[in-house]
């Protein structure tokens, strides 16, 4: 006896529902009518001509994540001139927020000029190309896409995942653990994220590559909204709310495939497996490799699962999975 096994999707089905529903419930744009009449002040004109060569104008918020940045309290011309100027310090984590931006042809070295301002209103000025390594948006997004385009984080990352991998495979080798694509359980969640967190990682090396500036353009003025922000942007947004709920799924499932310790050890190998992914698919993206390895990735991950991990059968006498007809290892009962 026996019957065809399917696959659990249900849950996953369901949550993008509801994800996809809340999203769409809150992506209307009102229409915006100019009126006919109304001009624009040379100012405002040039406030708008730097907004969409920069990225932030005048009130936008920054983060300082360098040790410390210095401000100048003089005017430019002043500094340029040579006059006697007076300067001060603000530290790692002070909040600024740009109250001038000032063109200064005269400077050979940077003619953008940014007026900052800090919580204890004081204000100073520093060259742009001084600013911008040292702060990032005041925003939880922009600080997250600042803190894994962080070299130090990457290469953390780097020696962590292989750490990680190195112990998986002995694990492997001496206890015949589980990890996925290797010694996997009847799940394809596992399998699935990792080819998300693979297609995702191309894609964010691809805007990087191929639309820089919507990329920076995103980065300071982020949103979690696929609907509001141009299609590739889009694609790559829907890409990390499916990774978010794969992912839910992923971790329920293999809580009910396998004990809490070895459901530990699985789970941690599939991080290291997933973080092994986004390193080598963002990197090799940008010389244009990760496109091949991408393609030979998921050919290969989905003809290791539909052949030697999905389970087919179900045993008809204790209801235990079976990978194959024949005689079930748990209860005994022959199958056919």
């Amino acid at each position: 006896m026996r019957r065809t096994l399917t696959h659990p999707f249900h849950l996953l089905f369901l949550v993008s529902a509801l994800v996809l529903t809340s999203l769409l419930s809150s992506c209307y744009v009102a229409h915006y009518r100019p009126h006919a009449a109304y001009q624009y002040s040379e100012r405002q004109i040039d406030s708008l001509s730097f907004f969409s060569s920069h990225h932030y104008t005048n009130n936008y918020n920054f983060i300082v994540k360098a040790d410390s940045l210095t401000l100048l309290r003089q005017m430019p011309e002043e500094y340029l001139g040579g006059m006697q100027t007076d300067s001060f310090t603000v530290r790692k984590g002070d909040h600024l927020v740009v109250a001038d931006i000032r063109m200064v042809p005269t400077d050979k070295v940077d003619s953008v000029w940014v007026q900052l301002g800090n919580d204890n209103s004081q204000f100073g000025w520093t060259r742009e190309t001084r600013m911008l390594p040292c702060v990032m948006p005041d925003d939880p997004i922009s600080q997250f896409i600042s803190a894994f385009s962080n070299t130090h984080v990457i290469v953390f990352l780097v020696v962590i995942a292989i750490i990680a991998a190195s112990y998986l495979l002995w694990s492997i080798r001496k206890h015949q653990a589980h990890l996925v694509h290797f010694n996997d359980i009847e799940s394809f969640y596992p399998t699935l994220l990792c080819l998300i967190v693979a297609s995702s990682a191309t894609l964010y090396a691809s805007l990087q590559t191929f639309a820089p500036q919507m990329w920076v353009h995103f980065y300071y003025h982020p949103t979690l909204n696929p609907f509001s922000v141009p299609f590739p942007l889009g694609i790559f947004l829907v890409s990390v709310w499916v990774m978010l709920i794969v992912g839910l799924a992923a971790v329920d499932d293999v809580r009910h495939h396998l004990p809490l310790g070895e459901a530990t050890l699985y789970l941690g190998g599939l991080a290291a497996v997933c973080a092994v992914c986004y390193i080598v698919f963002s990197v090799t993206t940008l010389y244009y490799v990760g496109y091949l390895l991408l393609a030979a990735y998921v050919f290969a991950a989905l003809r290791r699962y539909f052949r030697h991990t999905r389970a087919r059968y179900i045993c008809g006498n204790c209801g235990a999975i079976l990978r194959k007809k024949g005689r079930c290892p748990h209860c005994g009962a022959v199958n056919e």
